[in-house]
């Protein structure tokens, strides 16, 4: 029995809770001042989850400033495993909505208890499908997916992106630093028992834009007519390139193969190549321009000399030159338009390797251009001291150099300019944090004088006037040109094939004023392959359009007998300044691949809607209570457009730029999905001008 006092084991008590409280304190103490930053890491790390998403890009215009390439709003899938009691069973779920496996999905469930992406970017109707399981810790997150609204035009120049929107080609690569937002994360916030219960998404302002030197429209001509010369030659691959020759910029580049750059991942790699930059090639014929230029500039020759062509044979480094017609006497001037071989090679022998090599290097050969796109060659100009004895007579004739497409535009615009060599540009301007930085030109290199530009310029009007080039003669203006036929390499045997041609021609118009410059080659067309029989007809088709476009005033007395010929009005091209009566139907094929064809809208019934359409992807109107209604688009921008059309899952085709004032299928039908829907936009102040005359 405890004999002592109660006061004395009070005090033994309040001492023992003083010694307890005393230790906890202190505890505490070392918890919250010492490892506060260890624990509360710790704690972040269990309850949050910060997870990239793809950020919003600048988008690409056009000179016009017509968008080419621009980011939309679509809805990404993500899991938090902990929440999800059943995952076999959601697991199967969600492979059938998303047609993978099941073990795909389990996989990823398994792979963390926090965060996990199901699937990412997807069309509205698969995000419908899946809300409609109401899946318990399964969730939606908005992500943007670059977005391509002409399709595969320009395909080649804008590039292509990956899943994460990084650029893999072309201006999205070349710009990626520039066009990507860096402020990405989304946080995702759980409780103890791992149940997700907030989020905070990115950043996504936007800072910068790019404006290209491409023409929408007349990239559409150069792409146009060279799907039409594929599809009559049945040529493996082509490119079409228009320059500005007065300052370097690219107005069009166009190649075939092509491809969609809303889906570059299920084209082949040969489509993807940007043929006017990187494909290597023997110029042939065209070459013969830089070989007298070099002549005259040297004061070796002028355009009346008789020089005796042999009757079509020449022997050099003991190797017989043939020529394709066996010439006697011709002036310089008709050595060039008849394309002799033999007065070329006389000439380039007057010249000597060290003088001719220089003027090669001097007009770009061997060196990049300095265009704004990646993957570009340097084309083929061996050094002097490796020149064999024949060489100086096969590189006046084009062969034994190799040379990209827009080096050889480069060359011919220097000529057209009176002697400048620019750098090639794609980018016009950049428009950064609301202001618009011009790119910076570097001044041109003169490589002839203006007086020897002059006479090559009247030199090469004769070719189409009178020589090889009939077939380029414009209606209307003046122009000048240079046709080429040269052999390719047969891989298994390293000779020239007798088969297989690159067939080119390269030219300018107006000839005195020049506009543009043109340049049209084939590669390995089938049966005819001449450069004159088959690329100069291209060159006619593209450049007159492009005058046309362009308003470029004719400088010769038009031929009523061929004035069809000069290719369609510029309206049909979409000039936005011109569309008072829009009718989709007239625009359809002039907005490239991703406009329905004439058939899909070439008459309606007497309630407006269109019949059953042929195209896999054209407008489909029904009446029978199924489909999507259409809504009213008009007053809208092009991006809230498209955006809603994504999300009902429509085709979007946007013309013009702008407000829309007008659309087809009109508002209140019904639309399978994946329907095209045609809206026609319009400047904020064409808009605003039309509705004070109507009041």
């Amino acid at each position: 029995m405890d004999r002592r006092p109660p006061s004395t084991r009070i005090l033994y008590l309040a001492i023992f809770a003083a010694l307890w409280m005393g230790a906890v304190d202190a505890r505490l103490s070392y918890l919250q001042l010492f490892k506060y930053s260890d624990y509360l890491a710790r704690a972040r790390r269990q309850q949050q989850r910060i997870v990239e998403v793809t950020p919003l890009r600048g988008n690409l215009y056009d000179r016009n400033l017509r968008e080419m390439a621009m980011s939309i709003s679509l809805d990404s899938c993500f899991a938090v495993p902990a929440e999800i009691s059943d995952p076999e069973m959601v697991a199967r779920l969600l492979a059938g909505v998303l047609g993978v496996h099941t073990e795909e999905i389990e996989t990823r469930l398994d792979g963390s208890r926090s965060f996990v992406w199901i699937a990412r970017k997807l069309q509205p109707e698969i995000v419908e499908r899946i809300q409609a399981l109401n899946l318990r810790g399964i969730y939606f997150q908005k992500e943007h997916r670059r977005f391509y609204p002409k399709g595969e035009l320009a395909a080649h120049v804008l590039g292509y992106v990956d899943i994460d929107d990084r650029g893999l080609g072309g201006i999205e690569y070349q710009f990626e630093q520039q066009l990507r937002t860096p402020a990405s994360r989304m946080l995702v916030l759980a409780d103890a028992r791992r149940r997700w219960y907030e989020r905070h998404g990115p950043n996504q302002a936007r800072d910068t834009s790019l404006v290209l030197t491409l023409d929408e429209n007349i990239q559409f001509i150069a792409e146009k007519e060279l799907g039409a010369a594929i599809a009559r030659t049945h040529a493996k691959a082509g490119t079409v390139i228009v320059q500005d020759p007065n300052s370097g910029e690219l107005l069009a580049v166009a190649n075939w193969p092509t491809f969609d750059p809303n889906s570059a991942g299920s084209s082949a790699p040969e489509a993807r190549m940007d043929r006017a930059i990187s494909a290597l090639y023997e110029p042939g014929s065209t070459f013969k321009v830089i070989t007298l230029a070099a002549a005259l500039e040297e004061h070796l020759t002028h355009a009346d000399e008789l020089i005796d062509c042999q009757m079509g044979a020449i022997y050099i480094g003991k190797h017989r030159i043939r020529d394709h017609k066996p010439y006697g006497m011709l002036t310089v001037s008709q050595i060039l338009s008849n394309s002799s071989d033999v007065g070329a090679i006389k000439l380039g022998l007057r010249l000597g390797p060290e003088k001719f090599h220089h003027y090669i290097r001097a007009f770009g050969f061997g060196t990049a251009s300095g265009v704004e796109l990646p993957g570009e060659t340097r084309g083929l100009v061996r050094r002097v001291e490796a020149w064999s004895a024949i060489s100086i007579g096969a590189v006046s004739m084009g062969q034994e150099v190799g040379v990209t497409p827009v080096q050889l535009a480069g060359a011919i615009s220097a000529i057209a300019n009176g002697g400048l060599l620019y750098r090639p540009r794609v980018v016009r301007e950049i428009h950064h944090g609301g202001l618009i930085v011009p790119e910076t030109q570097e001044p041109p290199a003169r490589v002839v004088r203006p007086e020897t530009a002059a006479t090559l310029r009247g030199m090469l009007e004769g070719v189409i006037r009178e020589g090889t080039g009939k077939k380029a003669r414009l209606n209307g203006y003046t122009a000048g040109g240079k046709t080429g036929t040269a052999q390719k390499i047969d891989p298994a045997t390293g000779r020239y094939s007798g088969r297989e041609y690159i067939s080119s021609f390269v030219g300018f118009a107006p000839l005195n004023s020049p506009v543009v410059t043109v340049l049209v080659a084939l590669d390995a067309a089938v049966g005819a392959h001449g450069g004159g029989d088959i690329a100069a007809p291209v060159f006619q088709q593209v450049t007159q359009q492009t005058l046309a476009y362009l308003r470029v005033a004719p400088d010769t007395p038009l031929q009523p007998a061929t004035e069809q010929a000069a290719g369609p009005h510029p309206q049909q091209f979409v000039k936005e300044e011109d569309l008072s009566d829009f009718d989709p139907a007239q625009v359809a094929d002039a907005t490239a691949a991703a406009v329905p064809g004439p058939e899909d809208f070439s008459s309606r019934d007497a309630k407006g809607a269109e019949p059953a359409a042929k195209s896999a992807h054209a407008t489909v109107v029904v009446e029978d209570g199924e489909g999507i209604v259409v809504p009213q688009f008009g007053g809208m921008t092009v991006r809230n457009f498209i955006e809603q059309c994504m999300r009902l899952g429509f085709n979007p085709v946007p013309v013009g730029t702008g407000i829309a004032v007008d659309q087809l299928p009109a508002p209140g039908l019904r639309a399978h999905p994946g329907s095209r829907v045609v809206v026609r936009f319009t400047p904020r102040a064409a808009t605003q001008t039309v509705a004070q005359k109507e009041k």
